[in-house]
């Protein structure tokens, strides 16, 4: 009976061989089934869409433990002062990206809700807006009381950054801050995050200075600007924003995010015709109006 049985395993475990090698080694046993991988779907894309900055507001160690212990998570946490190995930048993964961390919570951007789904979350270790005799950061670069980024962890985001992009072909306008897709509850990560140097090492997306002057058409930076124009401009980018023309909390708050991103120097939450620009040059640059049947732009 024992020879029997033997006789059996090492006959079943010869089909499973034979199939094995018949099929190029498409075969995989999962145990309860058996899977068969020689044919691929075309119809397919990353579920990686959206790359998504923070910053932590505690120091590094502090930011490891809230971030393993707590109901928070994001995929990587780069060191404010990365330790070299061989020459390189040392940045903490602590959630694989094969993994949904939880970093973004309730959010928007381009359309897409929960973008914890979507995304891949870096944390970066930073304390944000700072406490001063007169209080925090009031919206002008002159008042501005920012932690400030050191070089070595601007060069770890960047060659960080440059990696994820290339991986998944995330697109310029879909690198985003945490107040771009939750500008009602997040500031992060701040005025003076180098949007303008992760752009110039090829990650995320600027203006072009020369359309934001033409778009201006003559009108002063500081002159008001329809808000209900700048609604529509900062919706069709990305932002959740009303586009009714009033100008409330909710949409003052969008329209300083917009700022911190992209117009550092004044992030005040003031509709002007500056801010009008930069979002026209950025519409001209990455998502250009397409002609219809009637000759028309939309």
């Amino acid at each position: 009976m024992k020879l029997y049985r033997f006789t059996l395993r090492a006959a079943a475990l010869a089909t499973t061989l034979a199939l094995a090698a018949c099929a190029g080694s498409t075969m995989m046993d999962r145990g309860a089934y058996v899977t068969d991988t020689r044919y691929h779907a075309q119809s397919v894309d990353s579920r990686i869409r959206f790359l998504v900055m923070h910053y932590t507001e505690l120091d590094e160690a502090d930011s490891l433990k809230v971030l393993t212990t707590e109901a928070v998570s994001a995929h990587y946490l780069v060191p404010d002062n990365p330790r070299i190995e061989n020459g390189k930048p040392v940045v903490w993964q602590l959630v694989p990206e094969s993994q949904r961390a939880w970093h973004a919570g309730a959010s928007e951007w381009q359309g897409a809700t929960e973008l914890n789904a979507a995304s891949i979350g870096i944390e970066n270790v930073n304390l944000g807006p700072r406490d001063t005799a007169s209080g925090r950061a009031s919206g002008r670069a002159s008042d501005q009381a920012w932690q400030p980024w050191p070089p070595a962890q601007v060069d770890a985001i960047i060659r960080l950054s440059k990696d994820i992009v290339a991986r998944y072909g995330i697109p310029p306008t879909r690198v985003v801050g945490h107040s771009d897709i939750a500008p009602q509850r997040k500031t992060d990560p701040g005025p003076l995050f180098p949007w303008k140097q992760l752009y110039d090492a090829g990650v995320g997306a600027w203006p072009d200075d020369a359309t934001v002057q033409a778009d201006l058409a003559g009108r002063a930076p500081d002159a008001p600007a329809d808000v209900r124009a700048l609604q529509l401009k900062l919706a069709r980018y990305g932002y959740d924003v009303a586009t009714d023309g009033v100008l409330d909390e909710r949409t003052r708050r969008v329209i300083s995010a917009f700022q911190m991103h992209f117009r550092p120097s004044d992030y005040s939450g003031t509709p002007d015709a500056q801010t009008d620009a930069i979002a026209q040059a950025l519409l001209d640059k990455y998502m250009p109006a397409q002609p219809d049947e009637a000759g028309s732009t939309r």
